[in-house]
C-alpha cells in the first residue's frame, strides 16, 4: 500500500524541574544552597531519510512523543536532557500544522533536518536563587511543560515532469519504455494506485527525473475518486505532459480529456496552469490510411495558440518516445532547475505552552477560589512554611495578576483564599 499522507500528533518533552537541597558536609554546619537544575526536555525533529519512499509507517503509528527532562539533583548536580524524538520521513514530506494547514516545513533541498518542536526549559534550583538577603532558599523552579502539535505529512514526489491523464491511456508503458522503472501494466482502468518515479538518461549527462501520475478524473480537484491524493504530485513538476489515447478506443473524446484536466489542475491549484505542457498523443499505431493525420490535425487545430507542442507516439511499439524526451529535455534546459520548495507558513516556536489559564472566582460572600496548573506547579515546588519561600509565591502571585483579580472581584482583608489544598486568610 502506497501511503502520501498521514496525520499524527507529536510532543516535546517536558523539562525536569529544579531541585532543592542544601550543602550537608562534616565540619559544615549549615551549608548554602546547592539543587541543581533541571534537564530540558526532548525536541521532535523530522529527518530526511532516502531510503524511505512512502509514509507507510505512520499508518500504524500515530503519536509520537520526546522524552521528558530530569529533576536537578543535590550537590548542583544538572538533571539529564530528555532524548530527542527523531521522526523520519521520505524527502519530498511536507509537514503542515493540521488546524490551519499551514506548512511549517518542506523536508525538501537543504531542509534535510529540521527541529519541529522545541523540549521545554529545565526549571532552575535553588542554588539559583541565593542572594546576601535571601542565603537559605527553600524553593526552585518548576520545569516548562513541552509543547504538543497535530500535524498533517503529505508527500509531494520530486519529479521534472509528470504524465497525466485518464486512466489507461499508456502512461505506465511510456514511464517503463523510457526509464528503468517496472510498473505494473494490465488493460483495465485504474491499473496504476499510486505515482511511479523513473529517471531518463539521454546520454552525456543529460537526463530528467519523470513520475507517472496515477489516471486523473471529473473531480478529482474536489476530491472525487483519489484525485487529491494524485494531484499533490504534479505541484513539484516543470513540464505536464498530457498522454492521450488519441485513437479513442476507451470511447473518450482526447481533446476533452486534455480540456477537463486542465480544468481540474486549474481548480486544484491555478499556478499549475502556468508549467509548461506538452500533448503525447499515443496510440497512433490503431490508426489505418490517412486517418492518423486527419486526427492529428484536429488536434492541433483544437490547440491552436496555445503554444502546446504536440507529438505522435506509440508507447506500445516506441516510435516517437525519443522525439519526445528530446523535446522534453530542450524545455526543461530553458526553466529554472532549482528545486521547488513549500516556504513556511507556520512557526511552532511561537506556540504558547498549553497551560490552562487561572480561574479567579468569588464562591461567596468572604470566599474566593483559585485554580489553574500554574498554580498547582508552584505549590508542589515551594516551602510556604519558610518565609522566603512564602514571599517568592507571593511575588508569583502578584506576577500572574491573582492579586489585582482578587481586589477587582472584591476581597477585603480576612477573606477566605482557596489555592488547591491550601488556603489564606486575604491581608495587603
Amino acid at each position: 500500500m502506497f501511503a502520501d499522507s498521514a496525520k499524527i500528533y507529536v510532543k516535546s518533552g517536558n523539562g525536569g524541574n529544579g531541585h532543592v537541597s542544601f550543602r550537608r558536609e562534616l565540619f559544615v554546619a549549615a551549608g548554602g544552597p546547592d539543587g541543581g537544575d533541571g534537564g530540558d526536555g526532548g525536541d521532535v525533529i523530522f529527518e530526511v531519510d532516502k531510503n524511505i519512499n512512502t509514509l507507510n509507517e505512520f499508518r500504524y503509528v500515530r503519536k509520537y512523543y520526546a522524552k521528558d527532562g530530569d529533576e536537578g539533583g543535590r550537590r548542583r548536580c544538572h538533571g539529564k536532557d530528555g532524548e530527542d524524538i527523531i521522526i523520519k520521513v521520505p524527502e519530498g514530506t511536507v509537514v503542515k500544522e493540521a488546524e490551519s494547514g499551514k506548512v511549517i516545513v518542506d523536508m525538501s533541498g537543504d531542509n534535510q533536518r529540521e527541529v519541529i518542536l522545541k523540549g521545554g526549559k529545565g526549571g532552575k534550583g535553588n542554588m539559583n536563587y541565593a542572594t546576601p538577603t535571601m542565603q537559605v532558599p527553600t524553593y526552585a523552579q518548576p520545569g516548562k511543560p513541552g509543547i504538543e502539535l497535530t500535524l498533517i505529512l503529505e508527500l509531494k514526489l520530486i519529479a521534472d515532469v509528470g504524465l497525466v491523464g485518464y486512466p489507461n491511456v499508456g502512461k505506465s508503458t511510456i514511464l517503463s519504455r523510457c526509464t528503468n522503472a517496472k510498473p505494473k501494466i494490465a488493460n483495465y482502468h485504474f491499473t496504476t494506485l499510486h505515482p511511479n518515479l523513473g529517471v531518463v538518461d539521454l546520454g552525456g549527462g543529460a537526463g530528467f527525473v519523470i513520475a507517472d501520475i496515477p489516471g486523473l478524473i471529473e473531480g478529482a480537484s474536489e476530491g472525487v475518486g483519489l484525485g487529491h491524493q494524485f494531484l499533490r504530485h504534479i505541484e513539484r513538476t516543470r513540464i505536464i505532459v498530457h498522454v492521450v489515447d488519441i485513437s479513442g478506443s476507451e470511447g473518450r473524446d482526447p481533446i476533452e480529456d486534455i480540456k477537463n484536466i486542465n480544468k481540474e489542475l486549474g481548480n486544484y491549484n491555478p499556478e499549475l496552469l502556468k508549467t509548461p505542457q506538452i500533448i503525447a498523443a499515443n496510440k497512433m499505431d490503431l490508426f489505418y490510411g490517412d486517418e492518423a493525420d486527419e486526427k492529428l490535425k484536429e488536434f492541433h487545430e483544437a490547440f491552436d495558440g496555445e503554444n502546446i507542442p504536440i507529438y505522435p507516439i506509440s508507447a506500445v511499439s516506441g516510435k516517437g518516445i525519443k522525439e519526445l524526451l528530446y523535446a522534453v529535455n530542450d524545455i526543461l534546459k530553458t526553466l529554472d532547475r532549482t528545486p521547488v520548495i513549500f516556504h513556511k507558513e507556520f512557526d511552532a516556536s511561537d506556540l504558547v505552552i498549553d497551560e490552562s489559564p487561572l480561574e479567579i472566582t468569588k464562591v461567596k460572600e468572604g470566599e474566593y477560589l483559585v485554580k489553574g496548573s500554574k498554580i498547582d506547579k508552584m505549590l508542589g515546588y515551594t516551602n510556604l512554611d519558610d518565609e522566603k519561600g512564602f514571599a517568592f509565591f507571593q511575588k508569583f502571585l502578584r506576577d500572574q495578576g491573582v492579586i489585582d483579580r482578587l481586589e477587582e472581584l472584591g476581597i477585603e482583608e480576612g477573606d477566605l483564599v482557596n489555592l488547591g489544598d491550601l488556603s489564606f486568610d486575604y491581608y495587603k
